[in-house]
C-alpha cells in the first residue's frame, strides 16, 4: 500500500484527482485541502486563514464593540481544517478496515470556519438576527470576561447563579447576588450595563493572584492571562509535560511544544525532531518503498522527489 500511495501522489502531481485513481487504487483515501473546497461558485479562488476567518464569520464576533473586526492571533482556520482532516482521515481508514471501499474527503478552510461558529451560528440561523462583537464578554453569560485589577487582569467566568452568589460573597458584595435584577443568568443578561459597572470597581480594588486565590478558593472560575513566559513557567504545564527539548542535526537541540493529548495505552513518543526539507526523502523511497537508485533519480528529475 505504500507503494501505490506514492504512486498516487506522484499521479495527483500531474493533475489526476480522486476520480481518476481510484478504479486503480480502490482502497484509496484521499484528503485534499483547499480554500473553498472541490465544487461550488469559488472553487477555483485561492483560500488563505485571514480569508476564510473573514468570509466564514469569525471575525464580524471578534474584536471591541467600537473597534474593527478582528482575527484570532493565530492561524485558527489552518489548523482547524488539519485537524478535521486527520479525524475525516481516520474515520475513513476504520470504513477503509470494514469495507474494503477508500473515499474521497473534501476539505476547506471556509467551511472549517462556519463550522465552528458553534453558538453564534446556531443563534443566527434560529433568529436571524447577527450576533453583535463583545470583546471579550461572552454573549449568553454574565459576567464572563476579563476585568482589570490593581496590577493587571483577570478572566472572571462565573458559568451558573451558584458561581455569581459565591464570587459575590467572596468579593464581599453579597448585595449583588440578593438583587433581584441579577439573581439569575437570564437577568444578568438583561441588565449587564448596570451590573458589569460595579464588578468593574470590585475587581480593581486587588491584584490578579489575590483575585485568583481568592476565587479559586470559593469555586469560582478565574484566572491570570498569560504571556507565553508564564505559560510555560506555570506549574501545571511543566506538570503536563507540555515543553520538550530534542535533538536536531543542525540546531544542535531544538525546544517544542508536546503532544497534549495523554494515551493510556499508547503514550506519544518523540522520535524525530522537525526535519529540513527533504531530510527524509531518499530514506522513505529507499527503505520504505523500496525504489532504486535509478526510480529515485528519475522522480527527482521529473520534480516529483526532492531532497537529497
Amino acid at each position: 500500500m505504500l507503494i501505490e500511495n506514492f504512486r498516487v501522489g506522484a499521479l495527483a502531481k500531474y493533475g489526476l484527482g480522486y476520480d481518476d485513481l481510484r478504479d486503480e487504487f480502490p482502497a484509496l483515501v484521499y484528503c485534499s485541502i483547499t480554500g473553498f473546497g472541490q465544487t461550488g461558485p469559488y472553487r477555483d479562488r485561492a483560500g488563505y486563514d485571514f480569508l476564510a476567518q473573514g468570509m466564514g464569520g469569525i471575525m464580524s464576533v471578534t474584536g471591541e464593540p467600537a473597534g474593527m473586526p478582528m482575527k484570532t492571533g493565530i492561524g485558527i482556520a489552518d489548523i482547524m481544517t488539519g485537524m478535521h482532516a486527520s479525524t475525516g482521515i481516520l474515520a475513513a481508514l476504520r470504513h477503509r478496515d470494514a469495507t474494503e471501499m477508500g473515499q474521497h474527503i473534501d476539505l476547506s478552510l471556509f467551511e472549517t470556519q462556519i463550522s465552528w461558529l458553534y453558538y453564534h451560528a446556531v443563534e443566527y440561523l434560529n433568529t436571524g438576527e447577527n450576533p453583535d462583537r463583545l470583546g471579550n464578554a461572552h454573549a449568553n453569560i454574565v459576567p464572563s470576561e476579563v476585568f482589570e485589577t490593581a496590577d493587571g487582569h483577570v478572566i472572571l467566568a462565573a458559568g451558573n447563579d451558584g458561581q455569581f452568589v459565591n464570587f459575590c460573597a467572596a468579593a464581599g458584595a453579597p448585595e449583588l447576588a440578593a438583587n433581584p435584577d441579577f439573581a439569575t443568568n437570564s437577568d444578568r443578561i438583561r441588565n449587564r450595563d448596570e451590573l458589569l459597572p460595579k464588578i468593574r470597581d470590585i475587581l480593581r480594588s486587588r491584584t490578579t493572584d489575590d483575585w485568583v486565590s481568592t476565587l479559586e478558593t470559593a469555586g469560582v472560575p478565574c484566572g491570570p492571562i498569560n504571556t507565553l513566559d508564564r505559560v510555560f513557567d506555570d506549574p501545571h504545564a511543566k506538570a503536563r509535560g507540555m515543553a520538550i527539548e530534542m535533538p536536531h542535526p543542525q540546531a544542535g537541540s531544538v525546544n517544542l511544544v508536546a503532544a497534549p493529548a495523554k494515551m493510556s495505552e499508547t503514550p506519544v513518543t518523540y522520535r524525530r525532531p522537525p526535519p529540513v526539507r527533504g531530510e527524509h526523502t531518499v530514506e522513505v523511497l529507499r527503505d520504505m518503498l523500496g525504489l532504486t537508485d535509478g526510480e529515485i533519480v528519475r522522480l527527482r528529475n521529473d520534480g516529483v522527489a526532492e531532497g537529497e
